[in-house]
C-alpha cells in the first residue's frame, strides 16, 4: 500500500517508494547512474567510498542491477546517504528527479496555487446512459407531434394522449386526463 506523501516524511522513505520507479526508467542510462555514482563519491566519500564506487561502476554488470544494488546500498546507510542521492539525482538527471511519484506528490500538495488540483466532476443527471436519454427524447417528441396534429381530430388525438398518461407520474397524468376528459366534452 502507498502511503500519502507529506514534507515531514524522510528521504529513506521516499527512496524506498520511488526505487521501483527509478529501477523502471529507461531515462537513467550507464552514463547518468555513472554521473550520480561519481558525484556522491567525490562530494561525500563518507556515503560512498572509492570501493563502493568502483563496485557500482562496473560495466560487466547491467545498469539496471547496479541501480538496484545502488539503492539498497543507500537506503541501508540511512537518512542522510539519501538525501544526498535526492540532491545528486536533482544535479544530474533534473528530468527524472522532477518526474518521480514522490516529488509529484511533495508539487501537487506544497503548491496548490501554482498546481491547482483538477477535480474532475461529473455531473450525471442519472445514470441510465444516452441510450435511456433517447428513448424519453423519442416519447416527448412522439407525444408532441401526437398532439400537435391531433387540433384537427380532436376525439382520435385526445384519446391518444388520455392513453400517453399511464406511463407517466401522478401529477402529469391527472392534467394529461383532464386535458382529454375537457376536449372530449367539446
Amino acid at each position: 500500500m502507498v502511503s500519502l506523501l507529506t514534507w515531514t516524511d524522510s528521504f529513506h522513505d521516499q527512496l524506498t517508494e520511488d526505487s521501483a520507479f527509478l529501477r523502471a526508467d529507461l531515462r537513467l542510462d550507464t552514463e547518468l547512474v555513472d554521473k550520480v555514482i561519481l558525484q556522491l563519491n567525490r562530494i561525500y566519500p563518507q556515503i560512498l567510498s572509492d570501493k563502493e564506487a568502483t563496485k557500482f561502476r562496473n560495466l560487466d554488470v547491467p545498469t539496471s542491477v547496479r541501480l538496484s544494488e545502488l539503492l539498497a546500498h543507500l537506503q541501508g546507510r540511512g537518512e542522510e546517504a539519501c538525501r544526498e542521492f535526492y540532491r545528486a539525482l536533482h544535479l544530474h538527471v533534473e528530468e527524472v528527479y522532477y518526474s518521480l511519484p514522490t516529488r509529484l506528490r511533495l508539487r501537487d500538495s506544497l503548491d496548490p496555487l501554482a498546481y491547482p488540483r483538477v477535480c474532475k466532476q461529473r455531473y450525471v443527471l442519472n445514470d441510465r446512459g444516452p441510450v435511456f436519454f433517447l428513448g424519453c427524447f423519442s416519447v416527448t417528441v412522439g407525444m408532441a407531434l401526437l398532439y400537435y396534429y391531433s387540433e384537427a381530430k380532436v376525439a382520435g388525438g385526445s384519446r391518444a394522449l388520455g392513453m400517453a398518461a399511464l406511463g407517466l407520474k401522478k401529477k402529469a397524468q391527472e392534467v394529461l386526463i383532464w386535458y382529454t376528459e375537457e376536449t372530449l366534452m367539446k
